[in-house]
């Protein structure tokens, strides 16, 4: 915090308005870190004088109401080391969440819509801001995919976790034989990469089309002419947005999208080139499996990286992931330098 003032003191700083903007961006979150840091610490120290009055005087009433509050403490305590676990590049910003059905047709596209509901449900319980930009609709039921934004603070730290395979299985509402199948949808998660980041994109590399939104997706979709769809010819990525009316809204909205797939790809190769020159070459891909849902011939839903699972599935499909969240940034050792 100290070097912090220093800098922002400098009469050059202002200069440059958006790097100002940034590090009192940043010096904002450390006050209020640090305001916890001093909170908690007094509140310890209070318990702690309870206590050593409560021994000297050979007073054991007091303890009930000791206990209380140290309970009531460790939960704060656990509650501020989970967001200091939040502390990568981007994890206090917002996130874009983009879901795959995969194959097996109206089932997989079935489930990648309950994916989205319990995307949206999990937002809205943290009174998290969610727009659907971008809905593909499957031909007899579910999503064939759809584009999320999702904002808040630490939505994508918390959101992150999501990325990778999620199976189903159940017992078919669309197999007139009632059999159980398995489902597969894919989740991306990236950051929404703030202005000050700059990310090179050649207007000579893109391939934008224009067409009508589509009339499935409810009150997600206005049907005009306006939606947008940018290729990135290098690297065969291709996002769309169909949400705003205007034109050149989509098309903004898709740009924000395209940075952030980009910058996430180039991170990601930089991992993969990391990991080589250190010689254990890991799959830093989304291909790997990372939770079943399993409502039939049991119930449970089941994080294969942690092993964090509960029978409540129910509830999961409402939007309860926190419980899975924390337990992956807990353990992910990526997150605890």
């Amino acid at each position: 915090m100290a070097e912090l003032e220093a800098t922002l003191a400098h009469p050059d700083l202002w200069k440059d308005p958006d790097k100002a903007q940034v590090l009192l961006k940043e010096r904002s979150e450390l006050e209020a870190s640090l305001f916890t840091l001093d909170s908690l610490t007094r509140k310890i120290e209070d318990q702690g004088v309870l206590l050593r009055l409560a021994a000297e005087e050979e007073d054991q009433s007091i303890l009930p109401e000791v206990a209380e509050a140290v309970a009531g403490l460790e939960q704060e305590v656990s509650s501020w080391e989970l967001q200091l676990l939040l502390g990568g590049e981007h994890d206090q910003g917002n996130a874009i969440l983009s879901i795959n059905a995969g194959a097996g047709g109206t089932e997989s596209q079935d489930w990648a819509q309950m994916l989205l509901r319990m995307y949206l449900r999990w937002a809205e319980d943290r009174k998290y801001k969610a727009q659907v930009i971008d809905i593909q609709p499957g031909e007899e039921a579910g999503i064939k995919s759809a584009t999320v934004t999702i904002s808040g603070l630490h939505a994508y730290g918390y959101l992150k976790s999501e990325s990778g395979v999620h199976r189903l299985v159940r017992i078919s509402p669309f197999d007139f034989n009632k059999r159980r199948h398995t489902s597969f949808a894919s989740v991306f998660v990236f950051p929404e990469i703030e202005d000050h980041i700059e990310v090179q994109i050649s207007e000579s590399d893109l391939r934008i089309d224009t067409f009508r939104s589509s009339s499935a997706g409810g009150q997600h979709v206005n049907v005009t002419d306006s939606a947008v769809r940018i290729t990135h010819i290098p690297t065969g990525i291709v996002v769309t947005c169909q949400n705003e009316r205007s034109q050149h809204k989509n098309k903004a909205m898709a740009m924000k999208v395209l940075r952030a797939r980009l910058y996430e790809r180039y991170q990601r190769e930089q991992q993969e080139k990391m990991a080589e020159l250190e010689g254990e070459k890991k799959e830093i891909g989304w291909g790997s499996q990372i939770r079943s849902y399993v409502l039939a011939p049991y119930q449970l839903v089941k994080d294969h990286r942690t092993g964090y699972e509960t029978s409540n599935v129910d509830a999961v499909l409402d939007g309860a992931l926190d419980p899975f969240i924390e337990s992956f940034l807990r353990q992910s050792p990526s997150l605890t330098h």
